[in-house]
């Protein structure tokens, strides 16, 4: 087996702290020639969908990697740490639900291997001890075998898929992310929109339009469009959708043509 050149590592642990620089310390200590991509390291603790989220969202515009995914509340229980393997990379990380959405982005989950800690293993930092390690080996040829035995794909927990409802002229979406502009990303596909009219309503009461990019509405407007992602997703111009709407990932939002 090649093996891989890169490793991704996309983690709620921040950088204020030496945590993210002993995940990469691990990875180099055991493949030091293995170059890291970092995802990002400020998903909301804790956040295991936004991880997911932005896992799944970012994974295939990569190139063939070892992903280490850690947003793992359930650190040091009897969660299971796992290597899903895909047709174009394998994915690392607890065994939460993390992973499922970008294995299927990457085209679907082939295998699964449950990890087999070695050494002496923190039993609330395995992102250093466990994860880090099993994707540097796995990243120098190592089978998915040898990190530990199959498991069935189908027993992986999988995170509740979110609400997306589509009706005449109108859509219900979950609040799938939102990103650092205060953009608001549904769960919707942008295909979606399809069935919508240029002058729209917001749940009910906030006017916005139907647009492509953030130039097609006068400053401080509402704009709903496809984002980069392929999802529906709510901006301001020049503003913070999230503010204007006051919601938050979970919360189910309306896009409907104003009548």
């Amino acid at each position: 087996m090649a093996g891989y050149a890169w490793i991704s590592l996309t983690t709620d642990y921040g950088t204020f702290d030496g945590f993210v620089a002993a995940c990469h310390g691990s990875i180099a200590r055991i493949a030091p020639d293995v170059r890291v991509i970092d995802v990002t390291h400020h998903v909301p603790p804790a956040d295991v969908a936004r991880g997911a989220a932005v896992l799944a969202q970012t994974a295939p515009h990569l190139p063939p990697s070892v992903h280490v995914a850690v947003v793992d509340p359930g650190v040091g229980t009897s969660r299971r740490g796992i290597v899903v393997t895909t047709a174009n990379g394998l994915l690392v990380g607890p065994d939460n639900g993390l992973l499922i959405w970008a294995a299927e982005a990457l085209g679907g989950v082939e295998a699964a291997h449950e990890i087999s800690a070695n050494g002496a293993v923190s039993s609330t930092f395995h992102g250093r001890d466990v994860f880090a390690p099993a994707a540097a080996r796995l990243a120098l040829g190592g089978k998915p075998s040898e990190a530990g035995p199959e498991i069935d794909k189908d027993s992986l927990v999988r995170l509740p898929d979110p609400a997306v409802t589509v009706g005449d002229g109108w859509l219900e979406a979950e609040v799938l992310t939102v990103d650092r502009f205060g953009n608001v990303q549904l769960a919707a596909t942008g295909e979606m929109l399809r069935g919508l009219g240029n002058e729209l309503v917001v749940n009910g009461t906030v006017s916005a339009h139907l647009g492509r990019t953030f130039a097609d509405v006068v400053q401080g407007d509402l704009l709903v469009f496809e984002d980069s992602a392929g999802h529906v997703a709510i901006a301001v111009n020049n503003g913070r959708a999230v503010v204007v709407l006051s919601v938050r990932p979970g919360d189910v939002v309306k896009v409907a043509t104003r009548s």
